[in-house]
């Protein structure tokens, strides 16, 4: 799997323990599920092989052995079974010239994942979810896809989950790992945080 960014940047921001655990799980899953699709073999087989060989790699500074191992579990084992589902809800935000399957291979994968967490983890929050996979987005190419990417899972996020979306900023920007008291990161007067209202440069439905 070969990408234009560096996760560097991308994980700079994260803080606290289980935050860094579930970033490298998410590129975990991804790097699992490119590899199933690339040679064939089932997902039990690549997971399996990733828990026993994998982890103790180092992608681009992110040490795979830090990965929440539950979370790789889930998105890895959802992403491979509930792949038909998870296409269905990304065409019905995706342009109809852009259909699931005429995006690259890795740019699917990261996108069904991103669908999956945001329908079986309501625990972590939507900004979380769509800024995690727009930061992978980034590490792995350099062009319009992080914009897409940003695009299609904020448009099924408000499909999915819209009470999110009704809530304060502060809850929405919290990170998941963050006590309930923790100030906001950033003081009144900063300028807002544009990844999820950013339009997409391509292939998202704005309908």
């Amino acid at each position: 799997m070969t990408g234009t960014g560096t996760m560097g940047h991308a994980r700079a921001a994260k803080t606290g323990k289980g935050g860094a655990k579930q970033s490298a799980a998410r590129l975990a899953a991804v790097q699992a599920l490119y590899q199933a699709e690339l040679t064939g073999a089932s997902v039990e087989t690549v997971l399996a092989e990733f828990l026993v060989h994998r982890l103790n790699e180092e992608v681009d500074g992110v040490s795979l052995a830090a990965a929440d191992r539950g979370l790789l579990d889930l998105l890895v084992r959802g992403a491979g079974k509930e792949r038909d589902e998870l296409d269905d809800m990304l065409a019905a935000v995706l342009d109809e010239d852009w259909p699931v399957e005429r995006l690259e291979t890795l740019l699917q994968i990261l996108l069904r994942v991103g669908a999956l967490e945001l329908t079986r983890r309501p625990e972590t929050p939507v900004r979380v979810v769509v800024s995690e996979y727009v930061d992978l987005a980034g590490a792995f190419f350099g062009g319009k896809e992080p914009g897409l990417v940003n695009g299609v899972l904020d448009r099924l996020a408000r499909a999915l989950r819209p009470e999110a979306f009704e809530a304060p900023d502060a809850l929405l920007d919290a990170p998941p790992d963050a006590p309930p008291d923790a100030p906001p990161d950033a003081p009144p007067d900063a300028p807002p945080d544009s990844t999820m209202g950013e339009e997409p440069e391509c292939g998202a439905n704005s309908n």
